[in-house]
């Protein structure tokens, strides 16, 4: 059981940074000016670390109880989804929506009484 839990938890972490690029993508294949790019392509991964490190990693200076952190977690993923939607990667974004649910749905059937 060991293995599963550490399987997911890496399956997890790789969703997570999975994200951030998926944040850089979008921003870069905005139909705008350079500038705009590259605020945007490096601007929101940023913000996402910034906001994930602040709230919802495993040493956050300000940790949020388990049912806040399920939605913040899923609204940072619903994002990612969107914006690999709006980035012309439909299905692309159907996968990782998909691959988002199944693994939102292991960690916090395994153990919901630990934070991850």
């Amino acid at each position: 059981m060991i293995a599963v839990k550490y399987t997911i938890l890496f399956i997890f972490f790789l969703m997570e940074l999975c994200a951030l690029a998926v944040f850089s993508y979008w921003g870069f294949s905005l139909n705008s000016g350079w500038a705009v790019k590259i605020f945007f392509g490096i601007g929101a991964p940023l913000f996402a670390a910034i906001f994930w490190g602040i709230f919802l990693s495993p040493k956050a200076p300000f940790p949020v109880p388990i049912y806040a952190r399920f939605l913040l977690q899923s609204l940072i993923f619903t994002l990612a989804c969107t914006a690999l939607y709006l980035s012309k990667t439909g299905k692309l974004a159907f996968i990782f929506g998909t691959i988002v649910v199944i693994e939102m749905i292991c960690i916090y059937f395994f153990d919901k009484s630990e934070t991850f």
